[in-house]
C-alpha cells in the first residue's frame, strides 16, 4: 500500500490546489466548521418576471423582488424627479439666455422663466416622452435620466455668454431589440418636434402672423407661437446630426435613405423658420 502523503510535498507541488499559501484576496478558510460569509451575490430573473436574489448557499436570504411592468406611460418617482430637474435647469438656461446672461438681469426674468417654460420646454419633454413611449411599446424598460454636469454647464454658459448649449439627459433604454426598432425609437424623438413645428405653423397660418414677422408687427401670441417653432426646428435639427450619442447617428446605422430625408427636412424647417420668423 502506497504510504501517506509527506505534509512537506506541497512545497514543491506544481499542483496549485494543493499548495497552503493564502490566495491574498480574502482570508483563509477557518477549520473549525463555521462557514464564512459568501460576498457573491446572485441574481435570477424567473418566468414569471420576478427576480430572485440570494447569497450564494444561504438559501435563507433568497427573496423575490419584484420587477414593475405596468404600462407604456408609466413614470418612475426617479424618473420624475430627473424630468423635474431637467426641465428646471432647462427653463433657467433658456430665461437667461433672453435676458442675455446675468449682466442683462431684470424683473423680467420670471416673466422670461414663464416664457420658455411654456414655448420651449414641452419641445424637450415631448421629444423624450416619444423615445420612452416607442421604447416601452418594444418591451424594453425607458426611463429619462438627467446629466447633472450637463446641466450645470449649460445653466453656466447661460449665464455667462447668453447661449443655450446644454445637454439635459437622455432617455435610457435597456431591452432586446432588432435594429429596425432601436431606428424607430431614436427617429421617434426629431419627428415629434417635426410634428409640433407644424403644428404652430398651422396655427400662425390661421391667424396670418408671419406677414407681421416680416413687418415687425409681431403681436405677443405671434412671439410665442414663433420662439414655439424655432425651438421645435433646431432641435429636431440638431439631433438629426450623425454623431455621437444624438438620435441622427442611431437613425443612419439603422436606414440611410430614412435618415437623409429626415435630415433633409429638419434642416429645411430649420432654415425657413430662421429666415422668416424673426424673433430678436
Amino acid at each position: 500500500m502506497p504510504g501517506e502523503r509527506d505534509p512537506r510535498a506541497w512545497r514543491i507541488d506544481d499542483d496549485p490546489f494543493d499548495k497552503r499559501t493564502s490566495p491574498g484576496s480574502h482570508t483563509a478558510a477557518r477549520d473549525d466548521g463555521t462557514r464564512r460569509q459568501s460576498r457573491v451575490h446572485f441574481v435570477q430573473v424567473g418566468h414569471d418576471g420576478r427576480v430572485s436574489s440570494s447569497f450564494f448557499g444561504d438559501p435563507r436570504t433568497n427573496e423575490p423582488i419584484s420587477i414593475h411592468r405596468g404600462s407604456i406611460w408609466h413614470f418612475s418617482k426617479t424618473e420624475i424627479e430627473h424630468l423635474a430637474l431637467a426641465t428646471g435647469a432647462f427653463t433657467i438656461a433658456l430665461a437667461l439666455m433672453f435676458s442675455d446672461g446675468v449682466w442683462g438681469l431684470s424683473a423680467k426674468f420670471p416673466i422670461y422663466c414663464l416664457l420658455s417654460l411654456i414655448t420651449l420646454a414641452p419641445a424637450f419633454l415631448l421629444h423624450e416622452f416619444a423615445h420612452k413611449f416607442v421604447a416601452r411599446y418594444y418591451g424594453c424598460w425607458a426611463e429619462f435620466r438627467a446629466d447633472p454636469a450637463g446641466l450645470r454647464f449649460g445653466i453656466i454658459l447661460a449665464a455667462i455668454a447668453g447661449i443655450v448649449f446644454m445637454a439635459p439627459g437622455a432617455v435610457m433604454v435597456a431591452g432586446k431589440t432588432t435594429r429596425s426598432q432601436f431606428g424607430k425609437i431614436a427617429v421617434a424623438g426629431p419627428l415629434t418636434n417635426v410634428f409640433l413645428w407644424s403644428f404652430g405653423f398651422m396655427a400662425l397660418f390661421v391667424i396670418g402672423g408671419l406677414g407681421r414677422f416680416v413687418d415687425g408687427n409681431a403681436n405677443p401670441v405671434d412671439t410665442i407661437i414663433g420662439i414655439w417653432m424655432w425651438g421645435n426646428a433646431l432641435l429636431a435639427a440638431f439631433n438629426m446630426l450623425p454623431f455621437g450619442p444624438l438620435d441622427g447617428k442611431k437613425i443612419k446605422t439603422w436606414s440611410e435613405p430614412i435618415f437623409y430625408a429626415c435630415l433633409s427636412t429638419t434642416v429645411g424647417i430649420a432654415y425657413y423658420t430662421l429666415t422668416n420668423i424673426i424673433l430678436f
